[in-house]
């Protein structure tokens, strides 16, 4: 009979580069499976998409060449876990040891993972889950937890393994198409491709000439398209770690700083931009961590005041109208369909997008973010379900942020340049119109070839109108005594630490915690842009 195996359970952490897991495994000298397992319960579910599969296929194609190149192999199954663990274990000779990092998922990982704590203690399996964020399990408390974070990121980068043992004995299987699996072909031509060299590459044009200006064109949809770092999707499916991409920002600020100091001029935009990146990078595992101390999260108010608020009043016409980009508003409109074709758009314009849903059309974020978690090539639960929820104002210890769609294209898109890129109906309409097409004269309309409500659709709703609505419901609500309460059990648990940049008069009072505090709470409304 064959060795036990030493499993490496492959997940969003698609890399072989600071991969303590396969490195650890590595170790022990024994036969190495790298297994990946296409789970059909998760991908079959809501939040799933054909495109976050080929991104997964091209990463798998990648790490697995990465493998051969030291000696092992991917392995890929289909099936439910951890049933596809039984077999392997009853027909290979045992697993001797199961490694993986620790993931937060969705529910439906959660409750997948707790099946394969059982199954492991059930058969005295060693499972060794190895952190991989700045995401601490258990967590004390929020106080502190900057500091925790840092020190964690700053920690040595796992090499990767040098030689690997295969396992000839096992089928390697083979990666899954859309129609193996069931599903629709992915229509997202402008996708970004999976697979570490890209996510390096990236990096790399990010920190040497893309970024200079991150901190300014970061809110703008035209402009973030290239000076964000675009890397969210391959730290989403683990093509790079957050620890690396750290480190590595971190000392090019250290070599800028040491051009500066040695007389060479730099561009005074690089250090703003690159501090900017680090702090979004923490920012990153700091909403994580909200639904790892609080799974509940994906499917239930933070603040339980607000259930019940938009519940009973989804509208499937103003649903639809948002969803397929047709809201007769020119930028939301743009920023939907331009999320369709690539799976990516700036932070800020997501939280345009969510804000527009929660406040002009009073959907209920549930059915909403799941359906931007399929368009959203770099879905990360812990960071989507808190910020949809932060931008439709149910945390109950955040601003509320209403957006106003005209301004943010006359601010962020003032020659309409992006809008006429992803909404071609709109191609000839005058500069001065862009934002509001709908106040165009008829005379102009006939011109350009664009009749509001027959080639493009008039405003599904009046702005003012809404804006005015959703402020006075959400202020009935969070002025109430049961509003106050929860928004402090809120912020014990949530609430970032962070000492405030600066201070913004009658927050505390509209936030209910501490004016000390407020702050630190205000901030998660700040750009999350990667």
């Amino acid at each position: 009979m064959s060795a036990a195996l030493q499993v490496v359970w492959l997940k969003r952490d698609l890399r072989v580069r600071d991969h303590r897991p396969l490195f650890e495994a590595a170790r022990t000298g024994g036969p190495l499976l790298a297994l990946y397992v296409y789970e059909p319960e998760i991908i079959r579910a809501d939040d799933f998409d054909p495109s976050h599969l080929v991104f997964i296929n091209q990463s798998l194609a990648e790490l697995d060449a990465r493998l051969r190149a030291r000696g092992g192999r991917l392995t890929t199954r289909v099936g439910r876990l951890p049933d596809v663990f039984d077999e392997l274990h009853a027909r290979h000779g045992g697993i001797a040891h199961l490694w993986s990092h620790e993931e937060t998922g969705n529910a439906l990982t959660y409750a997948r993972d707790k099946r394969i704590a059982s199954w492991c203690c059930q058969h005295n399996i060693p499972w060794t889950e190895i952190p991989q964020h700045g995401v601490f399990r258990p967590h004390p408390d929020r106080d502190g937890w900057a500091a925790r974070w840092t020190a964690r990121m700053s920690e040595p980068v796992t090499p990767a393994p040098a030689e690997l043992s295969v396992v000839p004995a096992i089928d390697a299987g083979r990666l899954q198409t859309p129609a193996d699996l069931g599903l629709r072909e992915s229509t997202r031509d402008l996708a970004q491709p999976g697979g570490e060299s890209p996510a390096h590459r990236l990096l790399e044009s990010f920190l040497e000439t893309r970024g200079v200006d991150y901190r300014k064109a970061m809110s703008a949809p035209g402009p973030a398209w290239n000076s964000c770092s675009r890397l969210s999707p391959y730290l989403t499916f683990g093509c790079l770690s957050i620890r690396e991409t750290f480190q590595i920002t971190r000392e090019r600020q250290r070599e800028l700083d040491k051009l500066d100091t040695a007389g060479v001029p730099i561009d005074g935009r690089w250090r703003r931009s690159l501090a900017s990146f680090q702090s979004r990078l923490r920012w990153h595992c700091h909403f994580i961590q909200k639904l790892e101390d609080e799974p509940a999260l994906e499917s239930r108010n933070f603040s339980r005041a607000y259930d019940g608020m938009r519940e009973n009043d989804f509208d499937p016409r103003r649903f639809a109208a948002w969803s397929e980009g047709y809201t007769g508003y020119p930028l939301v409109d743009a920023c939907m369909r331009a999320l369709q074709r690539s799976g990516w758009i700036n932070f800020r314009m997501r939280a345009m997008l969510a804000s527009f849903a929660a406040y002009h059309l009073w959907l209920h974020w549930q059915p909403t973010s799941v359906y931007l978690a399929r368009l959203f090539l770099d879905y990360e639960p812990g960071i989507h379900y808190p910020q949809f929820q932060m931008q439709s104002g149910v945390t109950g210890i955040n601003s509320i942020r209403i957006y106003a769609p005209a301004k943010q294209a006359q601010d962020h898109d003032p020659g309409g340049a992006f809008i006429r890129r992803f909404v071609p109906e709109l191609a000839n309409v005058p500069a001065a119109f862009i934002a509001e097409p709908h106040l165009m004269p008829a005379d102009v309309q006939k011109k350009v070839g664009c009749r509001v409500g027959r080639d493009y659709p008039s405003p599904i709703v009046d702005h003012a109108e809404a804006y005015a609505r959703a402020r006075e419901r959400l202020g009935a609500i969070r002025r109430t005594d049961y509003a106050r309460r929860e928004a402090q059990r809120v912020y014990a648990r949530h609430g970032s630490r962070e000492r405030p940049l600066h201070t913004r008069a009658g927050v505390a009072r509209k936030r209910n915690v501490p004016k000390r505090k407020q702050a630190a709470a205000t901030r998660g409304q700040r750009e999350l842009a990667l």
